[in-house]
């Protein structure tokens, strides 16, 4: 699959099979990350594969309202950027984590994998965090859900480009 293919077809997932993807497919597919652009080379991204006893103290964490989320697919990863304390490097390498974790999905979808990044409130108090080892320093981009996919979800109407691009003189 090329590289157009890859971001034209890449959807967002929710049903997968039961099978985890084993740690030298997600090794390769987080060595991919690196080459997301990141100035100065800071490689702010953090990747945390949880196992688990990470899972089940974030499912703790989480309540009994929001676990059952934590269960749609067989491999959750925590992304993060580590953070300098600068605001405008500690904005270059959001940005540069988020590019990474996108690096992270579209290669899984080009090896057929499905997959599914979100935002879950856990991950933004104390305790979430705790639960998988993030440090004060960190800022949590999500929790990328990895995984066979059951069946390809319908694509979704995407606003014209002319919604969203100017040229200016």
């Amino acid at each position: 699959m090329d590289a157009v293919e890859a971001i034209r077809t890449r959807r967002t997932h929710k049903s997968f099979g039961p099978e985890p993807v084993p740690a030298r497919e997600l090794e390769e597919l987080f060595e991919l990350a690196r080459f997301a652009p990141n100035h100065r080379l800071t490689q702010p991204w953090r990747f945390r594969v949880l196992g688990p006893a990470s899972l089940a103290r974030l499912k703790e964490a989480a309540g009994p309202a929001e676990a059952p989320k934590l269960d749609r697919a067989p491999t959750l990863v925590v992304a993060s950027a580590a953070l300098s304390g600068a605001q405008r490097q500690d904005e270059e390498d959001i940005c540069a984590t988020a590019a990474a974790v996108y690096a992270v999905l579209l290669a899984a979808h080009a090896r057929g994998l499905a997959g599914y990044w979100r935002s879950p409130a856990v991950l933004r108090v104390p305790a979430g965090r705790d639960a998988v080892g993030v440090p004060g320093g960190e800022r949590v981009l999500g929790l990328i859900h990895l995984g066979r996919p059951r069946a390809e979800p319908p694509p979704r109407e995407r606003a014209p480009v002319s919604a969203y691009l100017s040229f200016l003189d």
